[in-house]
């Protein structure tokens, strides 16, 4: 049965638990940043807000860029910021706080004893708070995390969030401690050489959580492990060489942060292609009835042939158009996912179909919508493409386009069982 609204499938209502973990997140950062009042005045802390809090907005866009191709839902994505700037910092410092009291009893050096934590205790603790979201992604959202990707943007967000709030602390310190130079210093380290340290940590956890969720078995829990292992050994890392080595170990340490941060865009642009390659192995079967054709799938083989049909809908249609065709390419993106879950064997065939039908009700709708001028409409009802809409597509040879005569029937292609292709052929190894 077709939805009310075929736009509702990429619309989920917040459940009841995601909405009780915003509040307390929200709850746990006004605490937190309670604790900073009280540790500075005001004058001091609003200045260290809002210099932490101004970079934010440029860092969350270019975390959200490497999300186009099959962006997270927004309320995830909400959700795992604000966990890292509420319940991981605040239990975090409360732990790191309780550890420096003892380890300082232990040594009688203050100095010491901070370099000690912040070496060895602390990156164990807060790697630990904020990979908890992660797992509860795994546990309660597994079907999100689609691939590498997915990992890095919901890890991302956690750090961005857990190094908002944890720079209030530091730079309302530096101020007290060290006057404005002190600051100075403090919002060059951390908000202008390092802002990515904390997503980049978590990162590794991340990555390992969204291939657990594409496994089954002791497999996917080891390479949690093996992430989360290798996520505090960096964070260590980072603190050690920056509280022990002085200029030279932080020069290295930025070094390994840089070289881990090209790594992880070279795995995104890989990802990318694993996505494009998805759409070109699991859709083809959908053009028998319309919903999809060689143009379709040329204009969604890249985010530059996306951009360019989104500008020519939006030059036709308006903002309409442009809705109508951001939907059709998102919904056409999560239909080849959703056969590579099935493919892998991580759906059963209900769920499967339920979603299959749904995606692809909301691709009919979307093209019905596509705002197609008359004088183009013979060329595209015989398979080619209008002007402006894939430019460099092959010619299509099939007559059907999905707009003219009655609503398309679909879905033809089988329930791919765990690897079985939907045409009946295995799929080349990627």
């Amino acid at each position: 049965m077709a939805s009310l609204d075929p736009r509702n499938v990429l619309k989920e209502r917040p459940s009841v638990g995601l909405i009780i973990g915003l509040v307390l997140a929200g709850i746990c950062t006004l605490v937190t940043l309670s604790f900073d009042i009280f540790n500075g005045g005001a004058v001091q802390f609003f200045i260290a807000l809002v210099l932490a809090v101004a970079p934010v907005p440029l860092l969350l866009a270019g975390v959200l860029a490497l999300d186009r191709m099959e962006p997270e839902p927004r309320a995830n994505l909400a959700f795992a910021f604000a966990w890292g700037a509420g319940v991981a910092v605040l239990f975090a410092g409360l732990l790191n706080s309780l550890n420096l009291i003892y380890v300082e009893h232990q040594i009688g050096n203050a100095a010491n004893a901070r370099n000690i934590v912040a070496t060895f205790v602390a990156p164990l603790v807060e790697e630990t708070m904020k990979g908890l979201v992660l797992l509860g992604l795994l546990r309660f959202r597994r079907q999100e995390l689609d691939g590498p990707t997915d990992g890095i943007i919901y890890a991302s967000m956690v750090g961005l969030g857990f190094a908002m709030s944890e720079n209030v602390s530091y730079y309302l310190a530096a101020l007290s401690e060290h006057g404005a130079e002190g600051l100075a210093a403090t919002v060059v380290l951390r908000g202008v050489l390092s802002p990515f340290a904390h997503p980049l940590f978590t990162s590794l956890i991340g990555i390992s959580v969204a291939y657990a969720a594409q496994r089954q078995g002791k497999s996917g829990i080891g390479v949690v492990v093996a992430g989360w292992i290798g996520a505090m050994v960096l964070h260590g890392l980072w603190n050690g060489l920056a509280s022990f080595g002085g200029f030279a170990g932080l020069a290295v340490a930025y070094l390994a942060l840089m070289i881990l941060l090209f790594i992880e865009i070279g795995v995104i642009f890989r990802d990318r292609k694993r996505i494009v390659g998805l759409i070109n192995r699991f859709l083809p079967p959908y053009e028998v009835n319309g919903l999809i054709n060689q143009a379709d799938i040329f204009m969604l083989s890249s985010l530059k042939g996306r951009r360019q049909a989104r500008q020519w809908a939006k030059a036709h249609g308006g903002k309409a158009g442009s809705r109508a065709m951001s939907d059709y390419q998102l919904a056409a993106t999560e239909l080849g996912l959703l056969h590579e879950r099935a493919y892998r064997g991580g759906i059963d065939e209900k769920s499967f179909r339920e979603r299959q039908w749904a995606l692809a009700d909301l691709m009919a709708h979307a093209r019905m919508s596509f705002p197609l001028p008359g004088r183009h409409q013979s060329a595209a009802a015989r398979g080619m493409p209008p002007p402006g809409y894939a430019p460099g597509a092959p010619p299509a040879g099939h007559p059907q386009n999905g707009r003219e005569g009655t609503p398309p029937q679909y879905p033809p292609p089988p329930f791919p069982g765990p690897g079985q292709h939907p045409r009946g052929d295995q799929p080349p190894r990627t």
